[in-house]
């Protein structure tokens, strides 16, 4: 009896969490229930408070260096992904348009020229564009734990 109970449980979890076919997954496995809508987390948003959710948007763009953010639109809003601790990276090309679901926390945040002027030299941006960046520009953003780009 205690072998079937065992057994119940794992095809119970098994089948529980599959995977979303024709998806890539990246960081932390997560899957594609409970999304929220971007309205839904940033009415529970302070200025100072990150909020764990799941959202899904459209890929507009990564990093064309290493993959090392995403920017992605969500409803009417635009998000700065990064991802958590740099412990994983997005394709550098080729998944422009495509769908992706990010599990982590939302906030905002206040990026400084400096990595503002980083990220859009590693976005291939001209130096005369680079240099019309000379102010800091408070944002939604989000450290992702876990992407599934389909």
């Amino acid at each position: 009896m205690k072998y079937i109970s065992i057994i119940f449980v794992l095809i119970f979890v098994s089948c529980n969490n599959q995977p979303v076919s024709n998806a890539t997954y990246y960081g932390d496995l997560i899957d594609d229930k409970n999304i929220f809508k971007i309205s839904e987390s940033k009415n529970e948003i302070s200025s100072s408070a990150k909020v764990r959710t799941k959202i899904q948007g459209k890929i507009l763009a990564t990093c064309p260096k290493k993959g090392c953010w995403m920017d992605l639109k969500v409803d009417n809003d635009t998000l700065m992904v990064r991802f958590k601790d740099y412990g994983f990276f997005v394709p550098k090309e080729g998944v422009e348009g495509k769908t992706a679901i990010i599990s982590g926390e939302i906030f905002y945040d206040t990026l400084s020229v400096e990595l503002l002027r980083h990220y859009a030299e590693d976005a291939g941006k001209s130096s005369e564009e680079i240099n019309l960046i000379v102010e800091p520009k408070y944002t939604l953003a989000f450290t992702a734990h876990g992407v599934i780009i389909k």
